[in-house]
């Protein structure tokens, strides 16, 4: 049984000597921490949050929007609630520690009575301040947990303060500015809750999901187009050197509606890295010496030689192409293992690209010091080859790099002179713990 609580001695203080008090802390002649004010409740309450809870104190730290001005602030309790209902809130939601302090919520705005008080919000209205008056209620549920990441205020506050992360709008962070800048569709978002679904019993939510929601959405959405990200040249000898061919392609391969898109093909082009192997692995079905792979609409190459620069590293690749195997022509439907992308060399767009992954290493960061589980992989900046046709893209548009993910033009760096795209989430969850 919880014992009653003890009246603080200036409980039965008169309402005079109460307001003159508090214009006192309002003028500043009290240090901090020495004076609060508080509600007069009831101390004998088995609920702790009602026993007479402070709802001012006295704190002198520079206000984002009123600087100066005040040295007194308001409590959580007592401005969350007054907040909402200013706002015009109906149901506020929280989350389920919450639970105990709804009684308190509830007090202050059935006190205060902003309804039937309107002189006390009229400066919010005389300064053009939306004003809606309701009274809100507070309904509490379980917090959406995400593995592989963090959702404690401090620390992303942290994050950006220690200079972890490049801001609140880092496309790493999972703040509203964070995702929205890292290119997640609100309707990816809006899946991913619907099918989290609302529990007031606490769970941890894989992150692997709401990348599956965000993959699903911007597959009906994105236009496709190709991109190189870490380039290797491919010099295609049977081809003039003044060769330049423009090619149609559609912009997706299901919704014809999408329409076209033209790509310029020249003797020289770049191909990625990966997709060539000296000294094939078991399985490897890309390019590889005397091999053959197919240039994604244009027609099937065969490694001829490789050369390599002085330190012994790849320089180009020498292939032919096999004439009777372009679109329309009598083996355009011979069969090889694989197809890869391609740009051209010297038609191409170059841009930085940023390549996104998870913030952490570990599922649980919390487990011990958060900032050691930083994954360092988690942004790598590359210089890629992309198709021109994407150099008009205004910041905030999202594509399919084929073979390699989905990206969005960033909405603050990105310029048509000097583009830059954010990979939103591979096509596939390759993400390996602790690489």
């Amino acid at each position: 049984m919880i014992e009653a609580g003890t009246d603080s001695p200036f409980r039965t203080r008169s309402i005079e000597e109460n307001l003159a008090l508090f214009r006192s802390m309002r003028a500043g002649e009290f240090a901090d921490g020495s004076r609060t004010l508080r509600a007069k409740i009831d101390m004998r309450s088995g609920n702790i949050n009602l026993r007479d809870p402070a709802l001012y104190r006295i704190r002198r730290v520079t206000h984002q929007a009123t600087g100066d001005a005040w040295c007194i602030y308001p409590m959580y309790d007592y401005a969350h609630c007054l907040s909402d209902a200013l706002e015009g809130i109906t149901h506020s939601i929280c989350t389920v520690e919450f639970e105990d302090h709804r009684p308190l919520y509830d007090w202050c705005v059935a006190k205060v009575d902003l309804g039937n008080h309107p002189y006390l919000y009229q400066n919010l209205v005389d300064a053009g301040v939306p004003t809606t008056v309701r009274v809100p209620q507070q309904i509490e549920f379980a917090r959406g947990n995400l593995n592989y990441t963090v959702l404690s205020k401090r620390k992303l506050m942290e994050l950006v303060s220690q200079n972890l992360v490049h801001g609140w709008t880092d496309p790493r962070m999972p703040t509203l500015s964070g995702v929205r800048r890292r290119g997640f569709p609100a309707e990816a978002l809006r899946n991913f809750w619907e099918r989290a679904g609302v529990s007031k019993q606490n769970s941890v939510i894989d992150y692997a999901v709401l990348e599956g929601c965000v993959r699903e959405v911007l597959d009906d959405s994105a236009k496709r187009k190709m991109a190189v990200l870490r380039p290797l040249q491919v010099q295609i000898e049977n081809l003039p050197e003044t060769h330049r061919e423009t090619l149609v392609m559609a912009n997706h391969p299901k919704i014809a509606e999408m329409g076209e898109r033209e790509v310029v093909l020249t003797r020289t082009l770049v191909i990625e890295q990966d997709d060539f192997m000296e000294v094939p692995i078991k399985g490897f079905h890309r390019l590889q010496p005397g091999g053959e792979v197919r240039l994604r609409g244009v027609g099937i190459v065969k490694c001829e030689r490789v050369e390599k620069a002085e330190d012994g590293s790849i320089a180009r690749l020498i292939c032919s192409l096999d004439l009777l195997t372009r679109p329309g022509q009598p083996n355009s439907d011979r069969k090889v293992k694989g197809t890869i992308h391609w740009v051209s060399a010297s038609h191409a767009l170059r841009a930085e690209v940023r390549l996104y992954d998870r913030l952490f290493t570990v599922a649980d960061p919390d487990q011990g010091d958060y900032r050691e589980y930083i994954n360092p992989k988690s942004e790598e900046i590359v210089q890629a080859y992309l198709e021109l046709g994407i150099s008009a893209a205004p910041s905030g548009e999202r594509f399919q790099f084929e073979r390699l993910g989905y990206f969005v033009s960033d909405s603050e760096d990105h310029r048509p002179e000097q583009p830059v795209f954010n990979r939103i989430v591979t096509l596939r969850d390759s993400f390996v713990p602790g690489k």
